[in-house]
C-alpha cells in the first residue's frame, strides 16, 4: 500500500513538473512530434524511407518495426485500455491549453509510447543507425505524453515495456515458427522410416 501511495505521489509530482517547467518553444516542438506520430504516420514514413534507402536491410528493418508496432498497439489500445480504466491526469494539474485536446479513453497505458518504442526497438538489431535516429522522436514523444497532460509517467513506462515486449516477440517468433515447422516435417519422416524398417 505504501509503495502504491509513493508511486501515485511521484506520478502527480512528475506530471505537474513536466506541465509547468517545460518552456513553450519546447512544448511546441513536442506537440509537433506528437502530431507527426498520430495514427503512426511518423513510423510509417520512417519505414518507407528505410525501404527506399536501405536495400534488403532497410526492408527487413521496416517490416520488423511495423510488425512490432502493430502488436504493441493491439496490446496497449485493444487490451490494456480495456482492462485498466484509468482517468487522465486532472486538468487542474496542467497549466496550458493542450490538456483540452487529449482523448477521453483510458490513460493506461500510453499507446503512442508503446508504438514508438516497439518500432524503434525492433529496428535496432537490424539497423542500429536508423534506430538511433528513431530514438530521438521516441524520447520526445514519451515526454510529450506527460507534458501535455495526456498521461501519467507510469502510463508511459507501461507503454514502453509493451513496446519492448513487442519488439522482442517480433524478433523471436520467426525463429520459433521455423523450428516448429522443421519439427513438424521431421516427425512424419521419422515415422515413415520406422514403418519401413518394421516391414
Amino acid at each position: 500500500m505504501k509503495l502504491m501511495a509513493n508511486v501515485r505521489t511521484a506520478d502527480r509530482h512528475l506530471t505537474q513538473q513536466a506541465a509547468s517547467r517545460i518552456p513553450q518553444r519546447v512544448g511546441r516542438l513536442l506537440s509537433g512530434v506528437e502530431e507527426a506520430a498520430e495514427s503512426s504516420k511518423l513510423w510509417c514514413g520512417a519505414a518507407a524511407v528505410m525501404t527506399a534507402c536501405g536495400g534488403r536491410r532497410g526492408r527487413g528493418a521496416a517490416i520488423a518495426g511495423l510488425t512490432a508496432l502493430a502488436f504493441a498497439q493491439l496490446v496497449s489500445n485493444g487490451v490494456g485500455k480495456q482492462l485498466v480504466d484509468r482517468p487522465r491526469p486532472p486538468k487542474e494539474w496542467i497549466d496550458h491549453d493542450e490538456v483540452e485536446d487529449r482523448p477521453d479513453s483510458s490513460s493506461f497505458p500510453s499507446g503512442h509510447t508503446a508504438a514508438a518504442v516497439a518500432f524503434t526497438a525492433a529496428v535496432a538489431p537490424l539497423w542500429p543507425l536508423a534506430a538511433a535516429a528513431c530514438a530521438v522522436p521516441t524520447a520526445l514523444l514519451a515526454l510529450e505524453r506527460v507534458q501535455s497532460g495526456a498521461h501519467y509517467p507510469t502510463d508511459v513506462a507501461a507503454g514502453a515495456l509493451i513496446g519492448i515486449a513487442g519488439a522482442r516477440l517480433t524478433r523471436h517468433v520467426p525463429h520459433l515458427l521455423r523450428h516448429v515447422l522443421q519439427r513438424s516435417r521431421t516427425v512424419p519422416q521419422l515415422r515413415h522410416s520406422a514403418a519401413r524398417s518394421y516391414f
